[in-house]
Order: structure tokens, then C-alpha cells, then sequence
């Protein structure tokens, strides 16, 4: 057994949630300098242009990519054979978070409850997703989301008998209709499967592959091609002014589920799509 006190990942928690929003995944950077601004023109082209501008500054200057930094979503591997000394998981994560939002002047957003809305002053707590895996270290996947895009996400409880053609639909709706409110040009995660609580996890997860990868399985990969090429017609562009690129990616994220049901969710994420890994 490996032992790890817990003010290791407090500050490894501290670390990344800092640089994840500070400095713009090279990933996102890369396809909306090469492949997106090579297709757009006019506005379209000109908001590409200011938005690497943004994240070039935020780099250098050490300062927040967007105002908004988001809701703390962390999606962790702890291996087994992890003991984690004076503390745990939990409580590790929320004190890296309260740390670094409160150290870095990062804005605040979230509140104890949802009806009185009294801000907890230190952006916790996070949400904490753990997977239980085999060996000794532990990976930290930290991706902040904020409200605008998440307040764009959607799911919806389909029948088996709509296929294909119904999850099809319900995507291009949501994108659609709430697409242009989400700061595009947007990364878009579509879980499909499981059941009401945890195809949004699904769609969630789909955000943390980076742009330009494959989805394992031939089938979902061509569908995700179709998602992109039909969201992309839609003609609502960058920050929803116009233009050819209203997405980056399409993420799937499926799970096996009950014979009756086919839940299905879409996680919309902005341009400004952070995330950072550390490994313990």
C-alpha cells in the first residue's frame, strides 16, 4: 500500500485548478487557430482571432480566461492501493478548491442552497466523481463549467423505438435552441444510456476528450462525424453571429441500458472548454 498524505493533493488540486483556468487546452487552441480560422471569414474570422488573443493573454498574465470559472468538476481514478493519510478524497478536493479560488481571486459562484442562494464564498463544494481502480496512484481530472453553457445542457428521456434518428433530433434541437447562449464555438458531449442519473455524467465525461481524437468504436465515431457535420450547417458561428463552425467536436459516451428506456443528454461546453490532469 502507497501512503499519501492529503496535503499533497490539496495542492496538486490548488495547481490545476489555477492553470486549468488560465491557460486554454493546446487541443482547443489548435483547432480554432488552424482548421476553424481557415474556414471562416468576415466577423466569423475576427471573433477566432480575438478569442486566441484572449487565451494568449490569460497565459501570459496569469489571469482567468473567462469571468466565469465555472463549477469545480472533478472526475478522479484512486487506485486501490491508495491510502490517503489525515483525511480524505472529499475533503482533500474541496480544500484544493477553496485554496485556489480564494488564493487566485478566482469568482466564486456557487451557493449552499438553490432556493436562498447564500455564496459559500469559496467555490465549494466541488463536484467529485471517483472511480475505484487498480494500483498506487491516483489521476485527477479537473474541468470547470460554467453556467451559461451548463445552463444550455439538456436531457431527455427517449423511447427505444426513436433510434438513431430521435437522439439525432433532440442534439440538433438543443444545439439549436440554446446554442448561441453558450459563448460557441462549442464542444458538445451526448451521453446515451444507463438511466436518468447517470446519462448526464455520460454527456459530462464525453468533454474531457480533447479535440481531434477518435472515439474507440467505429460506429459512435461516424456518428459523432454526422453530429459535428449537421451542427456545424446550422449556421449559428462563433459567439452565434454566423458562420461555418458552430462546434469543435461531438464527444459519445455510452452505457448499457434497461430494454424500455434511451436516455439520452447533451452537455454543451463553451470555446473556452478547460479542463487540466494531474497524476499523483
Amino acid at each position: 500500500m502507497r501512503k499519501i498524505k492529503s496535503e499533497i493533493i490539496i495542492d496538486a488540486v490548488a495547481d490545476v485548478c489555477s492553470k486549468a483556468n488560465f491557460e486554454l487546452p493546446e487541443d482547443i487552441l489548435r483547432c480554432l487557430g488552424q482548421r476553424c480560422a481557415a474556414l471562416e471569414t468576415g466577423i466569423a474570422k475576427d471573433i477566432l482571432r480575438e478569442i486566441i488573443e484572449n487565451a494568449d493573454i490569460a497565459k501570459k498574465e496569469q489571469i482567468p480566461l473567462c469571468q466565469d470559472t465555472g463549477t469545480a468538476n472533478f472526475f478522479i481514478k484512486l487506485g486501490k492501493d491508495i491510502i490517503i493519510e489525515d483525511g480524505n478524497i472529499y475533503d482533500a478536493i474541496n480544500k484544493g478548491v477553496s485554496s485556489s479560488y480564494v488564493g487566485n481571486y478566482l469568482r466564486k459562484s456557487i451557493v449552499s442552497d438553490p432556493l436562498e442562494r447564500k455564496n459559500t464564498q469559496d467555490n465549494t463544494p466541488a463536484n467529485v466523481y471517483v472511480d475505484i481502480v487498480s494500483g498506487n496512484e491516483i489521476e485527477i481530472i479537473f474541468l470547470p463549467k460554467g453556467g451559461g453553457s451548463e445552463n444550455a445542457s439538456a436531457l431527455k428521456m427517449l423511447i427505444p423505438s426513436a433510434g438513431w434518428n430521435g437522439i439525432k433530433e433532440f442534439v440538433l434541437n438543443t444545439v439549436n435552441d440554446k446554442g448561441r447562449s453558450a459563448c460557441p464555438p462549442l464542444v458538445v458531449g451526448v451521453g446515451i444510456g444507463g438511466d436518468f442519473s447517470s446519462v448526464g455524467l455520460l454527456a459530462k465525461k464525453a468533454l474531457l476528450r480533447k479535440v481531434g481524437s477518435n472515439n474507440q468504436s467505429i460506429f459512435y465515431d461516424n456518428k459523432e462525424q454526422e453530429l459535428l457535420d449537421d451542427i456545424n450547417k446550422l449556421n449559428i458561428g462563433p459567439m452565434g453571429l454566423g458562420g461555418k463552425i458552430t462546434a469543435l467536436a461531438v464527444f459519445i459516451e455510452t452505457k448499457s441500458v434497461h430494454i424500455a428506456s434511451l436516455p439520452v443528454a447533451v452537455s454543451i461546453q463553451c470555446h473556452s472548454c478547460r479542463r487540466k490532469t494531474v497524476v499523483i
